[in-house]
């Protein structure tokens, strides 16, 4: 590509991220949004205020002949995987929020396509840029804490009915998917880029507050083992009251033990690390605002960023389509064991 050429965008989902990557694209120097997409009218999206061509559908976009590099999908999970197979074929880049798909199937046919238009997927896994998790990334990679011997992953979260609103598709299995998917997918990516994969996994699963409002579970205590060695855990609840409680990673190794906690894993509570000493790290992003309620830190400004140093040959992707991939399986395979259990 160029590299005095503007990189064009266009958004697919004008809700609260799809005008958050609008907003980011359109504070890039190198990047330009030029078209967005929603089922809804640019008014009923509140997006008056991005003043570029507005269209109703993938299809009526494409066939405008208005001219971009990558589309970025920001719409509800269960239609991710066709809608990046749509702009794939169409010979577009891809940035897709999270989750890339709802099964392995039908992420490996995403892969699939990228490979055969040789067109990138990026996956927006934004808490890969957060301090905390690219310093305990160094950490992990120069093996400071030794063998790993245990993972626990807390996330207790609030989401009641000012976020499942009737009518909506949060909420539904087939476009929401669960709340490993919807709530805690970035956390588990954290979890995977640091340790890799697991095995042997059990767990118990519970539906404490949520019967009236969610096809599935809001509550889960899920144990595991690294296939490179440790174990490790996953405790997570959306039924905590209010507001958000905690998202936080403690990890203990044969050199030491570290706890990244707060609200959304972005305080370093504990660094206990042989003959080391913590760094000054720069201060986290506030986390997404919602109103009623509040999401993981709001880093998508690195996301497009990344996206545009990558098409320039400056870099590579920070989540590749693989990572992606193995994420979504990560939580299939949970979910199997709750399916199992809770007969959905």
């Amino acid at each position: 590509m160029d590299l005095n050429q503007k990189v064009k965008f266009a958004v697919i989902g004008a809700g609260h991220i799809g005008k958050r990557h609008a907003e980011m694209i359109r504070r890039e120097e190198e990047s330009e949004l030029v078209a967005m997409v929603d089922v809804r009218s640019k008014e009923e999206c509140d997006a008056v205020g991005f003043d570029v061509p507005f269209y109703n559908s993938i299809e009526d976009l494409i066939t405008s002949g208005i001219e971009f590099h990558v589309m970025n999908i920001c719409t509800p999970n269960g239609l991710h995987a066709k809608q990046c197979i749509l702009g794939l074929e169409a010979k577009k880049h891809i940035v897709c929020e999270k989750p890339m798909g709802l099964s392995k199937d039908n992420c490996e046919k995403v892969i699939f396509k990228s490979l055969q238009m040789s067109k990138n997927v990026f996956c927006v896994m934004q808490n890969r840029y957060s301090p905390p998790s690219e310093w305990i990334k160094s950490v992990i990679d120069q093996n400071l804490l030794g063998d790993i011997f245990m993972v626990q992953l807390n996330c207790y979260w609030n989401r009641d009915d000012r976020y499942y609103k009737k009518g909506g598709w949060k909420g539904t299995s087939n476009l929401d998917g669960g709340t490993l998917f919807t709530q805690f997918s970035h956390f588990i990516d954290i979890m995977y880029w640091l340790f890799g994969d697991i095995e042997n996994i059990a767990g118990k699963f519970a539906d404490f507050t949520h019967e009236n409002s969610t096809d599935f579970e809001d509550s889960g205590l899920v144990n595991f083992d690294f296939m490179d060695g440790g174990m490790g855990s996953i405790n997570y609840s959306t039924a905590v009251a209010d507001q958000n409680l905690e998202s936080s990673l403690t990890i203990i190794g044969s050199k030491g033990s570290v706890k990244i906690g707060g609200q959304y894993m972005n305080e370093v509570e504990v660094c206990n690390i042989k003959d080391y000493e913590m760094p000054e790290l720069k201060e986290s992003n506030p986390a997404n605002d919602y109103g009623p309620y509040k999401g993981s830190a709001a880093n998508h400004n690195y996301v497009i960023k990344n996206v545009i140093d990558t098409l320039k040959g400056r870099t590579i992707a920070t989540t590749n389509a693989l990572e992606g991939l193995k994420v979504v399986e990560i939580i299939e395979r949970i979910y199997k064991i709750r399916n199992e259990q809770l007969d959905l």
